[in-house]
């Protein structure tokens, strides 16, 4: 929220420096995110305070060359005007009295003739015969807003020959309004903190204006269906507006909270919502009578009802949900409450007549409201957010005071005031020890009482404690914990000292799930892999997507959000591969190579964790399943000067990533590859990990049918997914390592003819069974298909390395386990070792 100092001003002395003030702000909860200055030091452009000044016309007459053009003479406080050339068209020949701001020659500014905020000099010019080194300025030459459709015209009271900077440098502080601190979402709100952090009084402005004989209560009848939904309903009657443009100052104001100036009634609607924190809203009177068929009107409160439709003040139509709450003329919707009006009855160029509503609305329903409509406005951001009634009443006066003096009229007598559930005060007992526990200080009952007091709560000391009860405009103070809070903020959170417990610290207790999710992390980091993190939440189709077409749709219950963001995130997902194959899809435009992971929960219904089923319709939450899913693609390795481009990733890649990712987690027996079919992988390039018999997960390259349905480049696309609670059962926490070997290795080769259906795991095993504790490595290092091998064989020819460290071995040595690796190839698996 954008809060201007000069505006803040209104209502609390500012006795800091803005710095200092913003730091102080901070602190207390309120954080400053950014000061704007404008035209004051410190700001993007300064304002000269020589050279930028206050001015009054004296005459305006035309160009004698020029239609467009206008020849200004300009009291500057000089003993002589000075004139100017302009083509300003808010200034017209005859004219006099305007005051205006005036630049002169050697100004810096803002050239308000191109695209963004270009800084220029003003210099010496002859502008159709004229000379001119002067200037008078828009809002935008001096970066108050983007506007330059018009000269900035000044109050009447703007004083003549004045550094500009004095007269309107401002200074807007930009607060971030977090959930607890919705309560200063208004310039009077950030005046309260800023008083009781500085030990003042809020100056709140006085309400008061004349009244006609006419009493609202004769013109209108309130009627409220839900107490619940709508706690209270005011509405007040203003007749024979004018609608004008605002004064100079409500649009300055208005301006630098980020608000566009339209009209008076606008405007000061704007005006009180940004002053208070209450939205309102204005409806045309004669409308609404119009409507009714009769003088008086009749307003009331309700839900919509099935298939009601509002057409609202965008000129859109909407078909409204049931527990949207509407305000109602007897027979049709004119506004969704708190959020936005509708057509028939808006405030048009020839409304004169207002009924102004200011309400209580239960903020809950205007969230679900606005969200579900994306009906996302400042009204609905602070009713969302919550509101306390007894504002209402307060807001709509100030609303009709301030558009009497903007725009004439007779103000209807009294507030129609509906409410039928006043809000119940709240009173909470205060122990001092309790404060002294949470805040870790001890604070005096005098000074706990100061502190509150300055927030406006009414405290009354019994006994030992104090009896506090909350001001009207806070709806967050529920216990204790609060008010020790609020005396924390004043009392200044970076004055507690820093205290180390008197007693040792607890033993900490390690978490063995998280630690090995970390550890599974780390290892596949060091293989080179990034880890992201995507939406949980996901859509049956998206999911689809993952499997070649004509795959049976997963007929496991998905768990469905009851109030999802958009419809593409309506359920929580049941694989991780979804999520990752997006963030594949989006990185792969911009990079030649990417391997990415994510590890995180899917959330299943119907199976078994923690010695529970749980069930479709079950109270039970949904089983969430950690598991780990990889996506690699691209280049094997990055292209430099000293290699061409690298051949991209292979099935083999991403088995030495699965591989590592075992070794690194020190499983507890060597890992069996296993070919399957699965819908998401390419036939003959998919595979599952088992380890003693246990499925660790699968892994594979993704079918080009799938790739392309996800828009992937025509390269392999390799994936795995894999059960972390499965990689857990197999891990251990520690490795066994051996000595470094004092003697060297003796390699050989084999090649061994066998069966196509026999796989290269099985070849392996069979060696290192027999080969025993010499045998240090097997590496295949070919394979070979051929009519030398005959039809349905292949030859697979291994490195075998062998190692003792007790000596240096001959070639007697290795002769007793080669000779019982090539009888167990020959008898387990039927091979014949290839001689040549």
């Amino acid at each position: 929220m954008r809060v201007p100092i000069s505006w803040l001003k209104d209502y609390v002395d500012l006795t800091l420096p803005i710095d200092q003030l913003a730091e102080r702000l901070t602190f207390a909860g309120l954080e400053v995110e950014t000061i704007d200055y404008i035209g004051l030091p410190g700001a993007a452009l300064p304002w000269d305070r020589e050279k930028i000044v206050t001015g009054q016309v004296v005459s305006v007459e035309k160009h004698p060359n020029a239609d467009k053009l206008l020849l200004v003479d300009v009291n500057i406080g000089r003993p002589e005007p000075i004139r100017l050339v302009t083509g300003a068209p808010n200034l017209k020949a005859g004219d006099s009295g305007q005051k205006v701001v005036v630049a002169l020659n050697g100004a810096r500014l803002y050239d308000g003739h191109k695209e963004g905020r270009v800084v220029t000099t003003l210099k010496p010019a002859v502008l159709r015969g004229i000379k001119n080194d002067s200037m008078v300025c828009s809002e935008k030459e001096l970066g108050i807003s983007d506007e330059h459709e018009g000269i900035i015209i000044l109050p009447p009271d703007a004083p003549v020959g004045a550094p500009f900077v004095d007269y309107a440098g401002d200074a807007v502080l930009e607060i971030a309004i977090l959930p607890n601190t919705a309560r200063c979402a208004s310039i009077i709100g950030v005046a309260r903190e800023v008083a009781a952090l500085t030990n003042q009084h809020v100056r709140y402005p006085v309400i008061d204006y004349a009244e006609s004989a006419e009493s609202a209560a004769s013109q209108v009848t309130i009627q409220i269906s839900d107490p619940a939904l709508n706690p209270r309903f005011t509405a007040g009657i203003i007749k024979g507006v004018t609608q004008r443009p605002s004064p100079v100052w409500m649009q300055q104001r208005l301006t630098l909270v980020g608000m566009r100036p339209i009209n008076n009634i606008v405007d000061t609607s704007n005006y009180v919502m940004m002053e208070w924190g209450h939205p309102t809203h204005a409806f045309d009177l004669a409308a609404l009578k119009r409507l009714q068929g009769g003088e008086h009107v009749t307003v009331l409160t309700r839900t919509a009802r099935p298939g009601e439709q509002l057409v609202t003040l965008d000129g859109k139509s909407h078909e409204l949900e049931s527990l949207d709450i509407l305000v109602c003329d007897p027979q049709r919707a004119l506004s969704v409450a708190g959020v936005m009006g509708g057509s028939e009855s808006e405030v048009t160029g020839a409304t004169t007549d207002i009924l102004h509503e200011v309400a209580g609305w239960q903020q809950t329903s205007i969230r679900r409201t606005a969200r579900t409509h994306n009906f996302h406005s400042e009204a609905s951001y602070r009713f969302a957010r919550g509101v306390h009634p007894d504002i209402a009443p307060i807001a709509n006066r100030r609303f009709l005071q301030l558009l009497q003096q903007n725009g004439g009229g007779q103000i209807s007598a009294g507030l129609v005031d509906v409410y039928p559930n006043p809000r119940q005060t709240t009173t909470i007992d205060l122990y001092p020890t309790y404060v002294e526990r949470l805040l870790g200080v001890q604070v005096s009952l005098g000074d706990m009482t100061n502190a509150l007091e300055r927030l406006e709560f009414a405290v009354e000391p019994v006994g030992g404690l104090l009896r506090v009860t909350p001001p009207n405009h806070r709806l967050d103070i529920e216990g204790p914990h609060d008010l020790v809070e609020e005396i924390g903020r004043i009392y200044g959170m970076e004055n507690i000292p820093v205290r180390i417990f008197d007693e040792p610290m607890p033993a900490t207790v390690g978490n063995p799930e998280l630690e090995f999710e970390e550890r599974v992390k780390d290892v596949l980091v060091e293989a080179g892999l990034t880890e992201i993190v995507s939406y949980r939440m996901t859509t049956p189709e998206q999911e689809h997507r993952t499997m070649t077409p004509g795959t049976p749709v997963d007929d496991r219950p998905m768990v469905r959000i009851q109030n999802p963001i958009n419809p593409e995130r309506s359920g929580m997902r049941r694989t991780l591969l979804a999520g990752v194959l997006e963030s594949l899809q989006s990185n792969i435009r911009h990079h030649e190579r990417v391997a990415i992971f994510e590890l995180g929960c899917v959330y299943i219904v119907g199976e078994q964790e923690a010695g529970h089923v749980s069930e479709p319709g079950d109270d039970v939450l949904p089983n969430e399943l950690p598991r780990v899913t990889l996506a690699m693609t691209g280049a094997s390795s990055a292209q430099s000067w000293r290699t061409a481009k690298s051949a991209p990733m292979d099935f083999y890649e991403l088995k030495g990533v699965v591989e590592a990712l075992l070794n690194g987690i020190h499983g507890t027996a060597p890992a069996v590859f296993v070919p399957i079919a699965h819908p998401s992988l390419y036939p003959g390039r998919a595979a599952a990990v088992e380890v003693s018999g246990q499925r660790i997960g699968i892994f594979g390259e993704l079918h080009p049918l799938v790739r392309a349905e996800w828009n992937l480049p025509d390269q392999p696309v390799l994936i795995a997914d894999l059960d972390i609670r499965a990689l857990r059962a197999i891990s251990q926490n520690l490795a066994q390592a051996r000595d470094v070997m004092r003697f060297p290795l003796v390699t050989e080769d084999l090649a061994v003819v066998v069966d196509e259906a026999i796989s290269g795991a099985q070849v392996e095993q069979t060696i290192k069974r027999a080969g025993g504790n010499l045998l240090r490595s097997i590496t295949l290092f070919d394979v070979f298909r051929g009519e030398q091998v005959g039809a349905g064989k292949k030859s697979m020819a291994y490195s075998l390395s062998y190692q003792s460290n007790e000596r240096v071995l001959t070639m007697a040595d290795i002769e007793k386990p080669r000779t019982k690796i090539i009888k167990s190839l020959e008898g387990q698996l039927g091979g014949a070792i290839r001689t040549s």
